[in-house]
């Protein structure tokens, strides 16, 4: 192949010289202004006469600020390889050049940001938790190290993601968690080109950060996901992942794990509770090496973590949360038998104790919290509750907000409209 070149076009930067003559095919290429721009941004980067894969292509290309130069693939001499032709410069440009060169590896990598400033990932202490259930197993798991690949799935408001956030507070390790939705992608997992400074660089995502920092890898709510999931298939398997688009090679660190949580086992939901949630593929699946099946607790359990609550936010009652408890164990009883469509979780007593912390009333709590429910199911959560607790009475006036309880027990229920 021949290279020569088109004296009758201008030239457009002083460090554009006479190029080599390359003998490979019998090709002759006309270098144009914009194949000089093109070839010059690429010399500077990854040296003069290089070899250059298809991505540093690309990559020099973006520099440059030029389309693909699609007449690369005339130079090409082996499977994704194609050689730059040569400038022949004069001494002093050349000595310029030498001087800020550097191996083609590091040049690439140049092109990667920086790590965000190092803070601490470390989970805050939540004030209240109780350790249980699955707990201890985890701890041993995350505090041996190795990689082992954790799928955690249970319905929701049962304290999945919590427990995982303060047994990783409780050892001192880091966590980084990721929320899953249908929109992520490989540039959200992995990292994407973004403008830095005003530089288009490489900014690592959140997988390759926890792989390089050796901390725990947290995909929230992994049901979520979409097909494009199957980017971490590599970094399930503990052995690394290769950045294709900065040609470069990220090997796990030592302590680097993944956790995933779900409300189903990557199979759907049928029953339509968990709308959105998709069937995972099996070879994603496959790559956890255990399933993790966390049911709501027990009512002891469950008496502890709501009595925790109730001092976090103030306001102690036992015999509330003891009827709390009561109150939801016999609707999760009546869900498991098909006897209702909706239940109440932990997280929903936890709602319920923060909004008698502020309005101090039991019943405006329980009513308000309940609300989201559909009207037949409301009525019945309610109707259930007075019945666990004898010393309350559902309000005649439900759904209406009141601004001054003094003033509500003055007026009869004619007067409801009134309160307003």
């Amino acid at each position: 192949m021949k290279i020569v070149l088109d004296n009758t076009l201008p030239m457009c930067d002083n460090k554009i010289m006479m190029m080599k003559t390359v003998k490979e095919n019998d090709m002759t290429i006309k270098l144009t202004p914009r194949k000089k721009i093109f070839v010059t941004a690429a010399a500077e980067m990854f040296g003069n006469g290089s070899v250059l894969n298809k991505d540093q292509i690309r990559i020099a290309a973006d520099k440059a600020g030029v389309p693909y130069p699609s007449w690369m693939s005339r130079t090409k001499i082996g499977y994704n390889k194609h050689k730059l032709p040569e400038l022949d410069v004069p001494a002093f440009i050349a000595n310029t050049v030498t001087a800020v060169e550097a191996p083609a590896v590091d040049t690439v990598m140049n092109l990667v940001a920086s790590n965000m400033e190092k803070q601490n990932l470390v989970p805050a202490s939540f004030e209240g938790f109780v350790p249980w259930g699955n707990y201890a197993n985890l701890k041993k798991i995350v505090k041996s190290g190795m990689f082992y690949p954790i799928f955690i799935t249970g319905l929701s408001g049962n304290g999945k993601t919590l427990m995982v956030e303060q047994l990783h507070a409780e050892l001192g390790k880091e966590l980084i968690r990721l929320n899953i939705t249908i929109e992520t992608d490989e540039d959200d997992l992995l990292g994407g080109f973004r403008l830095v400074n005003g530089e288009t660089k490489f900014v690592p995502g959140p997988v390759i950060e926890a792989m390089e920092r050796g901390c725990t890898l947290l995909l929230d709510e992994c049901d979520l996901g979409s097909n494009k999931m199957m980017a971490l298939q590599p970094v399930l398997e503990g052995k690394g992942v290769f950045l294709k688009k900065v040609n470069k090679w990220i090997t796990p660190k030592d302590g680097f794990n993944v956790i995933a949580t779900a409300n189903t086992k990557g199979k759907g939901s049928e029953d339509g509770r968990f709308i959105g949630t998709n069937i995972l593929n099996e070879a994603f699946l496959e790559r956890f090496a255990i399933t993790v099946e966390q049911p709501y607790p027990t009512a002891a359990v469950e008496k502890k973590i709501i009595i925790g609550s109730m001092k976090k936010y103030g306001e102690v009652d036992e015999t509330f949360a003891t009827n709390l408890v009561t109150w939801a164990e016999v609707i999760r009883k009546t869900f498991y038998d098909g006897g209702v469509d909706e239940i109440i979780s932990t997280r929903r007593l936890d709602h319920i104790v923060k909004a008698f912390t502020i309005f101090k009333d039991k019943m405006t709590a329980i009513e308000m919290c309940v609300a989201r429910f559909d009207e037949d199911t409301k009525i019945s959560f309610i109707d259930l509750y007075t019945k666990v607790d004898a010393d309350v009475k559902a309000s005649k006036d439900f759904g209406v907000f009141k601004e001054d309880s003094q003033e509500n027990e003055e007026i009869d229920v004619d007067g409801v409209e009134n309160n307003y």
